[in-house]
Order: C-alpha cells, then sequence, then structure tokens
C-alpha cells in the first residue's frame, strides 16, 4: 500500500501514528491534537509560518525591528525590489502579515522576524535560541534568546566570530584568509536550524561551541522525504516556507534552496570533515561541524584548481575527494554513495579529477579504484602516503618479484598479490609477464603453481 501525503483516521474518526519503542521495535500510539499541526508540517500540507497569530494585530509588529530588517536587505544584498516599498508592502510582499476578515494581521513568519518581544513571549512560546560555549563539561557562556529573529541572529553570529580565529595563505601576491570556521558555512547552518525547526514543539535551536567542533540543533526532525541518504541529492523541502523565502529575499539563506550544498562546500574546501548529521532523529535535526585547524596545503590546492579552470569546484566534487582522502582508496560505488548518486554520475566526478590530475585510477573498468594523485600527494608532503596507496609502477613490481624468487627460491601468486598490493588477475598477468620477458620459469599446476628464478634452473639443469 502506497505511503499517505496526508492525514488518514478511521471509519470512527481514530487517529494514528507510529512511533519506536525502547527496544526499538515500531508501535501505534494515538495522534494527539497537538501534535496534528506538526505532522502536517512534516508531510509539507501546512506552512505553519504562513497562519495568521490568533488574538495579535498589528501593534505586535515592531518599528525597530521591521527597520533592522530593511537594513540587512542593503547589508546581505537582498532582493532589491523591496527596497522602495512601504512599510505595508514590505510586510505584505514578505509574508509578515496576512488579510483576516479584511484586517491586517501577522502571520507566525511576521512576528518571529519583526514582533514585539512580549508578543513573541505571549502567543509564540516555543520560540527560544540557545548559545553555550563548552570546555568539555565545564559551561563557558550559556546565553537564552527570546528575541525576534534578526536581533537573534545578529546576536548568535557576533558570538560566534568572537571565538573564531583566523590565519592567512599567502598565495601569490594574495594573502587569502583561512578561519577555523567558515562564517558562510554557520551562517546556512544556522539560517537552517531556524527556519526548519517546528515551532509547534517546545524547545530551543541549540548552538553549542566546543573545543573541536560545533554542534547545531533544532526541534523537528527531517521534513518527508528527506533522510541522511539524499541530503545532498533531494530537492528543497523547507518545513515553514514563508519564513524560508523571507529569509531568502532578506539576503540571509541560499536563494536556490541549497543551503546543504553550500555547507558542505564551505567545510570540505578547508580539508575539514564532511558535516555530520548523524545524531539527527525523528525529533531533532543536529549537524556537527568540526572547527580543528584547517588543512592549508589541501586548501592551496583547492584555490589553485578553481584558479585554473576559473570556477569554484562543486560539491560533488569536493565530497568525493573527501571520501577518497578518508578511505586512502575508494571505488566507484564508494563515492557514489558519498556524492548520493548513481554509479555513472560519481563516475563522471571522478574523471574529471582524474583529468584534472588530482586523482588517479587503479584497474580496469569494472574493479577500477581511486587513490589522489602523486602530484596531489606531494602537494600534501606526504609522498610516503602515496606510496603506500597507489601502490609501485610495474617496472618496480617486477623488481620486487624477482628480488622475492631470488630470496626464497620461489614465488607464488598469494605472494605477489601481498606483496605488490594488487589483485589476483593482476598478480597472475605480472607473472606471465616475468615468464615471457624469462626472468622467472614456472612450475606445477596453474593454481599451485610456483616460479623460480630462470638461473637457478639453469644452474640445476646443469
Amino acid at each position: 500500500m502506497p505511503k499517505a501525503n496526508r492525514l488518514v483516521a478511521t471509519s470512527t474518526g481514530v487517529m494514528q501514528r507510529r512511533r519506536q519503542r525502547m527496544d526499538g521495535k515500531p508501535e501505534c500510539v494515538p495522534l494527539l491534537p497537538h501534535e496534528i499541526a506538526t505532522r502536517q508540517s512534516d508531510l509539507g500540507v501546512l506552512d505553519y509560518s504562513a497562519l495568521a497569530v490568533r488574538g495579535a494585530d498589528l501593534a505586535a509588529l515592531d518599528p525597530l525591528e521591521r527597520e533592522r530588517l530593511r537594513q540587512m536587505i542593503g547589508r546581505f544584498q537582498g532582493d532589491r525590489a523591496l527596497a522602495g516599498l512601504s512599510d505595508d508592502e514590505l510586510d505584505g510582499a514578505l509574508g509578515l502579515t496576512t488579510v483576516v476578515e479584511g484586517q491586517a494581521r501577522p502571520t507566525v513568519a511576521g512576528l518571529l522576524l519583526i514582533g514585539r518581544e512580549p508578543a513573541l513571549r505571549q502567543n509564540l512560546p516555543t520560540h527560544e535560541v540557545a548559545f553555550q560555549v563548552l570546555d568539555g563539561t565545564d559551561v563557558k557562556v550559556n546565553e537564552f534568546f527570546r528575541t525576534p529573529l534578526l536581533r537573534t541572529f545578529e546576536r548568535v553570529e557576533e558570538m560566534f566570530l568572537a571565538r573564531v580565529e583566523e590565519r592567512e595563505l599567502q598565495f601569490g601576491l594574495f594573502r587569502v584568509p583561512v578561519p577555523t570556521l567558515d562564517r558562510e558555512v554557520f551562517r546556512e547552518a544556522l539560517v537552517n536550524a531556524l527556519t526548519h525547526r517546528d515551532y509547534t514543539r517546545i524547545g530551543a535551536v541549540h548552538v553549542q561551541w566546543n573545543r573541536d567542533d560545533l554542534v547545531i540543533s533544532n526541534p523537528g526532525g527531517f521534513v518527508e522525504g528527506i533522510t541522511l541518504r539524499n541530503l545532498l541529492v533531494a530537492p528543497p523541502r523547507p518545513r515553514n516556507p514563508a519564513l524560508a523565502d523571507a529569509f531568502k529575499r532578506i539576503g540571509l539563506a541560499e536563494r536556490t534552496g541549497r543551503g546543504v550544498d553550500k555547507i558542505f562546500a564551505g567545510m570540505l574546501r578547508y580539508g575539514h570533515p564532511r558535516p555530520d548529521y548523524g545524531r539527527s532523529d525523528a525529533t531533532t535535526v543536529v549537524v556537527r561541524l568540526d572547527h580543528t585547524t584547517a588543512d592549508l596545503p589541501f586548501l592551496q590546492m583547492i584555490i589553485e584548481e578553481e584558479g585554473r579552470t576559473g570556477t569554484p569546484l562543486p560539491v560533488d566534487a569536493l565530497v568525493a575527494l573527501a571520501q577518497i582522502r578518508e578511505e586512502r582508496r575508494a571505488s566507484t560505488a564508494q563515492i557514489a554513495e558519498a556524492i548520493q548518486r548513481d554509479e555513472a554520475a560519481a563516475r563522471k566526478v571522478v574523471e574529471r579529477l582524474v583529468e584534472a590530475g588530482i586523482v588517479e585510477a587503479h584497474g580496469n573498468t569494472r574493479a577500477r579504484t581511486y587513490t589522489l594523485s602523486a602530484k596531489t600527494y606531494r602537494q600534501l608532503d606526504a609522498k610516503a602516503e602515496y606510496i603506500r596507496q597507489a601502490g609501485f609502477d610495474v617496472e618496480q613490481q617486477e623488481q620486487m618479484v624477482v628480488s622475492y624468487a631470488r630470496k626464497h627460491g620461489s614465488v607464488r601468486r598469494s605472494d605477489v598479490m601481498e606483496l605488490c598490493r594488487i589483485s589476483g588477475k593482476q598478480a597472475t598477468r605480472l607473472l606471465g609477464k616475468l615468464v615471457a620477458d624469462g626472468h622467472l620459469v614456472m612450475s606445477g599446476a596453474r593454481k599451485t603453481a610456483a616460479y623460480a628464478p630462470a638461473n637457478a634452473q639453469k644452474k640445476r639443469g646443469n
């Protein structure tokens, strides 16, 4: 039976939802009235942020916050069409107000963005943002905000920037700033948490600065259709479309709705690990961003490649590079899983990296694997690592096999596979070549064959 894309009930009006028990097994429980809005938001059939706030009028909107909004549109290069609008026109264009029974009323998005603080506390008590600085179990900073989102955004960003350290990379005549965590990455991650959180649930958006990472979490899991396996390829599906659209037009969010791509690209180009969403569950989205020291040689390599092509490396290429760096040697299937696309798409991505000289391919088409190239390892100052991962060239392999046979009297296929780190077929071809060239002599059946040095066989014959 296909999954329903809306709420369903029995003929007697019973509504249920599935959840996991403590032992991991599923069970059905009643869907309570206060959970209906959350479920509708999950399914994408309700935009809670576009609803009028019952009991609130236009006096709940703060003119000072509206002026802040105008200034942010200019500062962040937002939608220029908003610049010349009157207050009423601006509110309507951004979805901050809606008409109910002939009267303009603030929407949830309007109250969140430019509402007065008392009105926010009264009408949206679930809204809260926390900024915490933790050193192990010690809490250094623990600030909670229930102010309008734009003011909160500015304050939290200030606290974040105060903790970011920055170095410089000399690149030709230019100096490139290298922060411990990219400002654009932080901004996109925070905006995602603010716009995708479930405002019908009690709980705060938490921004936690730890010794080695930044963790941002928000109430409300991924919306229907979004999973950890398709984060990079799923079309944008904000939980609160009206609020998300306002953030985009103000200039605070990625305008195509691909903020996740920006987060991944901003982390990977500095040599940081990929953003980790693994702690997310059905009720919370959690992203962990590593802010340990950036990899300067890797960043320099990326900048050089982007300078050569005149375009930024796409996020798929950066993810593929990260997969190869982590695994040391990665197959097409592993890269496809990492970029969340099929193997044909993965092959195109990685072959472009091969053409650029960043990556090397090993083996035939089906069993092909990829490592970073010798040039890349030189740039990363890891030449020995290249030899360990890429293996040896054919001439080196031949010398190693012949030397092994002379030292031990003979060599078998399994010995060659282990010695040269190659597959069984490659070992068979290598041994066959050495026999044909007169360096080795085969004795015994194929599966149990032993290969002795040719000069040793001649001596025995004499």
